[in-house]
C-alpha cells in the first residue's frame, strides 16, 4: 500500500498484527515454520473482508529463547518484542486507527503480547484491542483431526507439520520426519522448560502421522473462526449482564 491508501482506509477496520517466529521447527520443517502458518491465516481472513481489515507485515522475530540450542533459531528479547509491539500500535494511533488485534503464531510470545496490550490499555483506555492465538479458533478441528494421541497443537507435530504440508509441501524434509518429545511424570502444569530439555531434535509430539488434509482441515477452521471474531470487533460489540 501506498501512504494515501492507508489514509483512504475506514477506521472502523481492524489493524491485523500476525506474530511468528523464526526458529527450530526440528529436522522436517523450516525455521519460519510460525510466521509462514499465521502468515497465511491472516492473508486468508484479509481475503474474505478486506474492507474491515487493515493487514500489518508479520512480527517475525518472536521471543525464543527456550529454542535457542538449536542453531538457526534467533530471538528477540522479551522486553523488545514487547516494545516493539506498543511501537507498531502507536504508530497507528496517530493515524487515527483504533482497533488492534494480534494474532499469535508462537506460544513464547504470548507473554510480550498480553504485557503489551496491557500497557496500551492502560495509556489509550479508548482503544479496542484483542489477541489469541491462531490455535485458539480451531481446537475441535485439530482435536477431530490428529491421529495421534495429541489432541492439541504443540510443536513441530501432527499438526503444525500438517498446515506446512498443506500451505508449503515443498518446504517439508518428509524423510526427516519423527516423533519426538518428552512430558514430565507425575504430570505438572506450569512448568516452564527449554526444548533441549524436553526433546532430542525439537519437535513435541507425532509428526510422522501429518498429512496435507488435516493441514487443510485446520487451517479452514482457524481462518474462519478468526474472521468470525474479527468481524464482530470491525462491526461493533456490547457488554451485557
Amino acid at each position: 500500500m501506498a501512504w494515501t491508501e492507508v489514509e483512504a482506509a475506514p477506521r472502523s477496520c481492524v489493524v491485523l498484527v500476525p506474530a511468528g517466529s523464526l526458529e527450530q521447527h526440528g529436522p522436517s520443517l523450516p525455521l519460519g515454520t510460525d510466521s509462514l502458518i499465521v502468515t497465511a491465516i491472516a492473508e486468508a481472513v484479509e481475503a474474505l473482508m478486506p474492507d474491515k481489515i487493515l493487514l500489518v507485515p508479520t512480527l517475525w522475530l518472536g521471543a525464543s529463547e527456550h529454542h535457542l540450542a538449536f542453531p538457526g533459531t534467533l530471538s528477540n528479547d522479551l522486553d523488545a518484542f514487547a516494545a516493539s509491539l506498543v511501537s507498531l500500535v502507536e504508530s497507528l494511533v496517530t493515524h487515527g486507527f483504533s482497533k488492534f488485534y494480534v494474532l499469535n503464531g508462537h506460544g513464547g510470545n504470548a507473554a510480550p503480547i498480553a504485557f503489551a496490550l496491557r500497557k496500551l490499555k492502560n495509556l489509550h483506555k479508548n482503544l479496542v484491542l484483542g489477541s489469541a492465538g491462531y490455535d485458539d479458533f480451531c481446537r475441535q478441528a485439530v482435536a477431530d483431526a490428529m491421529d495421534g494421541p495429541q489432541k492439541t497443537i504443540r510443536h513441530a507435530d501432527e499438526a503444525e507439520t500438517s498446515l506446512v504440508m498443506h500451505l508449503a509441501p515443498q518446504l517439508v524434509r518428509a524423510e526427516t520426519l519423527r516423533n519426538d518429545g518428552l512430558m514430565p511424570d507425575p504430570p505438572l502444569v506450569g512448568l516452564i522448560s527449554h526444548f533441549d530439555e524436553i526433546t532430542d531434535a525439537g519437535v513435541l509430539g507425532f509428526a510422522k502421522l501429518a498429512s496435507p488434509e488435516k493441514g487443510r482441515a485446520i487451517f479452514e477452521a482457524a481462518v474462519q473462526g478468526v474472521a468470525r471474531e474479527l468481524a464482530a470487533i470491525a462491526d461493533g460489540f456490547v457488554f451485557r449482564r
